[in-house]
């Protein structure tokens, strides 16, 4: 592990630029070429359907893709397949996702605004979804449900999930078993732009969809940019980037603690990135050597190590001032490893997940408390939300006007009318109120 680099500075002794630095994110690769290359993929998918897609899972996935749509026998062959253990697992998240979720349903209003005149805020569920579930490195049946069970509890009519296969032409059992529970109607073996560009455009196995979920590499991200801004129609969740986790902590939490969580996040991605906010130089040089000793036992050792490398322990003079700095980095996950850390919740609203106390580890997030581990990313919790149940649902509006209630605004509407020069919406107005007047 001697690749591993990340050492501990002090805040207060940093310039300003230098500060700035440490608290930017690993740029985000938006190149030109990559801009195209997309661009390329998503015409490609418009023109040709099924055989570029199918093409295209050739050139980057499984070289003998033969079939886009999963059939029922393939995924329940996979799902008989699971052991007991991993299904029980699956089936407790479930069980924890579900329960959060189902209290988040929107309530319809219903409100007299002036007398006779009624209006009314509707939410109806969306009527197809489309699910992106990364392949690659990781097998994520997390993110499965994370989007799954959501989309089941709206009522989305139509659910489609799309996932890369391997090399092999496989998937993995576990997304097969959570396809089930979630009641996914259609899985599309493939990844990429060129499955946001089956869901957005559609193809002949898969009808376009209303709005695409999920979280994907750098090629994924742009394909979503690009679809929920052309003629498509499609809307998209949130902008996404890299995993970043950011804990704050004193001289009270355990430094193997906070190490492993830290290294939790950086285990994901080589542009993941986590920083530590502490007012304890001891505890920083702590939790860095933990770092050294726990990356090294680690499966993904050098692809957290990569990452570490875009990565930061920072010691501040105060925990006001790391709770400050927090606000300023927005991150998509924050950990608060000090004692009574609920009282500094309202300091702290510019975050995707807020992990509470020493014994409430990120990755409990990621599977099975409850909560939704589809966040925003690269600072985007400033004005971004986490996902929840109302992002599977479109709102709208109803209103009504008796004949007395619209006398009763005809002067204020055709008022603002006239003073905006738009005389057809004052006469709209008019028409009806000179009527038997």
């Amino acid at each position: 592990m001697s690749a591993l680099t990340i050492s501990v500075e002090r805040w207060n002794e940093l310039s300003a630029e230098q500060q700035s630095a440490r608290l930017a994110r690993p740029e985000q690769s938006r190149s030109a070429q990559l801009k195209q290359s997309v661009s390329d993929i998503l015409a490609q998918v418009r023109e040709g359907g099924d055989d570029a897609v199918l093409k295209l899972t050739r050139q980057f996935d499984d070289a003998n893709a033969s079939q886009l749509l999963m059939t029922a026998q393939q995924r329940q062959a996979l799902i008989a397949a699971l052991t007991p253990k991993v299904k029980a697992a699956i089936d407790t998240a479930y069980a924890t996702i579900r329960r959060f979720h189902q209290q988040q349903r929107p309530r319809d209003l219903k409100v007299e605004t002036a007398p006779g005149v009624v209006c009314e805020s509707r939410y109806v569920a969306l009527q197809s979804v489309g699910l992106y579930i990364p392949g690659g490195t990781a097998t994520l049946p997390s993110t499965a449900l994370m989007l799954g069970v959501p989309a089941q509890i709206a009522g989305c009519q139509r659910k489609v999930l799309v996932t890369p296969p391997a090399k092999d032409g496989s998937i993995p059992a576990a997304i097969a078993y959570v396809a089930e529970l979630c009641e996914i109607d259609d899985i599309l073996l493939c990844g990429g732009a060129q499955a946001i560009a089956a869901l957005a455009y559609g193809t002949e196995s898969v009808e376009p969809v209303d709005k695409i979920f999920g979280p994907g590499n750098a090629f994924v991200t742009e394909a979503k940019q690009q679809v929920s801004q052309d003629q498509s129609g499609v809307a998209i969740d949130m902008p996404a980037g890299p995993s970043e986790l950011l804990v704050i902590a004193d001289d009270s939490a355990s430094p193997a603690f906070v190490a492993a969580d830290l290294l939790s996040q950086a285990e994901h991605g080589a542009d993941s990135q986590v920083i530590l906010l502490t007012p304890s130089e001891s505890l920083a040089a702590q939790v860095r050597e933990q770092l050294l000793q726990q990356c090294a036992q680690l499966s993904r050792q050098h692809i957290a190590a990569q990452a570490l490398t875009n990565s930061r322990l920072l010691v501040t003079d105060s925990l006001q001032q790391a709770l400050t700095l927090s606000e300023r980095y927005a991150p998509e996950h924050l950990s608060l490893q000090f004692n009574d850390a609920r009282e500094a919740l309202p300091q702290l609203t510019r975050a995707g997940s807020v992990f509470v106390g020493h014994y409430t580890p990120e990755s409990g997030g990621d599977y099975a408390t409850g909560t939704n581990h589809v966040l925003p990313t690269y600072g985007y919790a400033r004005n971004y939300s986490s996902l929840g149940l109302t992002d599977f649902y479109r709102r709208y509006t109803v209103q009504e006007a008796s004949r007395e209630g619209l006398q009763g605004l005809a002067d204020a509407i055709t008022t603002l009318a006239e003073l905006e020069g738009l005389d057809a919406h004052a006469r709209a107005v008019t028409i009806r109120t000179e009527v038997n007047s």
